[in-house]
């Protein structure tokens, strides 16, 4: 009985071509993907003006220093569709501001960003009614007071159990 020769595989240009294309294709296909991403959810804009954003950096920067001595802290915390800002001194008594107002958005795009008005409970803790859906949030708060201006830019996380 005779042995027909069996044909063997061979790795030919034609394979090299399309092993080529398929390759540079979805590396090409992801980029233009993540570039339509990231051009509809995020614009670029940190500032609108540079220049006057850094002759105001000295002025925030001195502001900082006044605050830290004054040995305020402030604790942001989100709960059942409301922002509460607690704000105590050095010696751990409640500080009350004459206006405070938090802008709250997304970290990385600015579709969600709003303002909100905290209003002042009592004993140093102020509130504010927002619906925040679960995820991270920046949360910046500014206050005004006799003794000083009052800053407090933190991170917020919400939890899916909290969001309301």
């Amino acid at each position: 009985m005779q042995k027909t020769p069996t044909k063997s595989k061979q790795f030919t240009g034609r394979h090299m071509l399309f092993a080529m294309l398929a390759f540079f294709g979805v590396i090409i296909t992801v980029n233009l993907t993540m570039a339509a991403f990231a051009s509809r959810s995020w614009t670029g804009l940190v500032v609108k003006n540079s220049y006057v954003a850094s002759q105001a950096f000295n002025r925030e920067l001195e502001q900082a220093k006044l605050q830290a001595a004054r040995g305020w802290t402030g604790d942001i915390t989100y709960s059942g569709g409301v922002v509460i800002l607690s704000l105590t001194d050095k010696a751990g008594q409640p500080v009350l501001l004459d206006a405070s107002v938090a802008r709250i958005g997304r970290p990385a795009y600015e579709q969600e960003d709003h303002r909100v008005e905290m209003v002042h409970q009592g004993s140093g803790v102020y509130h504010a009614k927002d619906t925040l859906a679960p995820g991270i949030w920046q949360v910046s708060v500014r206050g005004t007071s006799s003794q000083g201006d009052y800053r407090l830019d933190s991170r917020l996380v919400v939890k899916a159990d909290t969001a309301k």
